[in-house]
């Protein structure tokens, strides 16, 4: 099985992966003799490459992985069970190995089933628990002392669920159903021309990514300085799927609407540099006159005292390399300079097609997630969606979409207007106790979609329709007078 996989499914040096331990995740890049700490735990993942993603590692003594074999669990132990737990007292003496014994066990290598199983032979309640009590401490005591990881390939629903078990703040606790929903809803496919604005940390980015697999357009708005995509980094998409991705910013989206925005508008380069280049090269020329002078003294002088010469020479060996030290330097200043240049000019170039793209307002989609108020987002963007396109607004609270509804409905251009909340109930399905988590999210986020529609067509046709109403009542009144008559 392992032989025939595909190259994509193997780890490999550089590759961005995902390591789970039950339900926790965090994402790591994979490198040789890279201390990674997870969990309490610390080991290298030098063991790992050349293994197919999903294969579960056991931690062994010096932080290398090894594959876990599947070992089938002894049930020996768990076959004697009491009727219930009324008479168990939790004293802290039904444990006979102390912490030191389970040091010295840890110490010596062996392995964390090996503990665990000691464990339960040296626990004087353990066969007094009822059978449901036995699988919570066993499970709760291999949770503790099986060092056991899996690494996985990160993907969307992956991604999705640690950023919100972790750090949910920076995605603007965006809950991963509701992530679902929002690609479904803004119809994102392959080939599509999607406009995205997000400030939860490029996760919705790298879903439209992933969904549109590196076909179509992707246009990224972005506050500030410049777009964040750290959770983006993290999918591990080749670089044939950022040529397809641009970028625009929101300072810019009201004078690309008026008609306003050039080129010239576009931050310009420094214009310092030239007068640094001609004050260097001047510095250079009087250096090497100084050290033209020096030599022709230091000549002169050789003649008449042999003791001058030799500290003459060591002056002018010291003064010609300082100078050669000082003109390396100035470039690789004027290097940093023509790099520095050439980056702004790709960005200036880049920002020019990206105004291009969002002037034929042809885009086939819009999705905004945003820690900003939605509603002049969304009204302002909407300019560059094509008509009979959907779009997404989420937001972490109800009342903004709220008026960004009630903003829509009095401007018109858009139907099928929906306010929506996904609600999600986790179960534990186990026999004789499936039942709801106790612990499970209060909300996901609110959801505002709609279809975009032209508005003047409509207008028209409400105009074309006026005659006809001024016309029924006199085509009334003859049919009246025909039937009077």
């Amino acid at each position: 099985m392992e032989e025939s996989a595909r190259p994509g499914l193997r780890i490999r040096e550089g590759d961005c992966a995902v390591l789970k331990r039950d339900e926790v995740f965090k994402a790591v890049a994979v490198m040789r003799r890279r201390k990674v700490i997870f969990e309490k735990q610390w080991f290298y993942l030098d063991n790992a490459i050349g293994h197919i993603y999903g294969t579960t590692f056991e931690v062994s003594s010096g932080g290398s992985l090894q594959p876990k074999k599947k070992m089938e669990e002894t049930t020996t132990e768990t076959k004697e069970a009491g009727t219930d737990n009324r008479n168990i007292v939790d004293d802290g003496k039904s444990q006979k190995l102390t912490h030191d014994d389970i040091k010295a066990l840890k110490d010596q290598g062996i392995k964390g089933q090996e503990i665990v199983q000691q464990l339960i032979e040296n626990s004087t309640t353990f066969r007094d628990k009822t059978e449901f009590a036995q699988d919570k401490y066993i499970k709760k005591k291999k949770k503790k002392y099986e060092a056991v990881i899996t690494i996985v390939k990160p993907s969307t629903r992956i991604l999705s669920t640690m950023y919100y078990a972790r750090e949910p703040g920076k995605i603007n606790h965006l809950r991963y159903d509701t992530l679902a929903q929002m690609l479904t809803l803004g119809n994102i496919r392959a080939g599509n021309k999607m406009i995205v604005m997000e400030t939860c940390a490029g996760l919705i980015l790298g879903a439209v990514m992933e969904r549109m697999g590196g076909y179509g357009t992707i246009i990224q708005m972005y506050p500030g300085g410049g777009p964040v995509r750290a959770a983006t980094s993290c999918f591990g998409f080749p670089e044939s799927f950022f040529n397809s991705l641009y970028e625009f910013p929101l300072s810019k989206v009201n004078s690309l609407i008026s008609g306003t925005f050039s080129s010239e508008t576009l931050p310009s380069e420094p214009e310092d540099n030239v007068p640094v280049e001609e004050e260097s090269n001047g510095s250079l020329d009087e250096k090497q006159t100084l050290v033209q002078e020096t030599e022709e003294e230091s000549s002169t002088e050789a003649v008449m005292e042999s003791n001058e010469t030799e500290e003459q020479e060591q002056e002018t060996m010291d003064l010609t390399e300082d100078a050669k030290y000082k003109e390396s330097k100035e470039k690789g200043n004027k290097e940093n300079i023509r790099e520095k240049q050439r980056k702004q000019q790709e960005r200036r170039r880049k920002l020019v097609e990206t105004a291009a793209l969002l002037e034929e307002k042809n885009a086939d989609g819009l999705i905004v997630a945003s820690r900003f108020h939605p509603t002049p987002l969304l009204l302002s963007l909407l300019e560059f969606v094509a008509p009979s396109r959907p779009f997404v607004v989420y937001c972490q609270y109800k009342e903004p979409l709220l008026e960004c509804y009630t903003k829509l409905r009095e401007r018109g251009g858009v139907i099928n207007l929906k306010l929506s909340e996904t609600w999600l109930r986790n179960y534990q399905v186990l026999p004789d106790r499936s039942h709801p988590k106790l612990m499970m999210s209060g909300g996901g986020g609110y959801l505002l979609s709609g279809i975009t529609v032209t508005i003047e067509k409509v207008q028209s046709d409400a105009s074309s329709l006026e005659p006809q109403k001024t016309e029924e009542p006199t085509s009334k009144k003859r049919k009246l007078q025909e039937l009077h008559c």
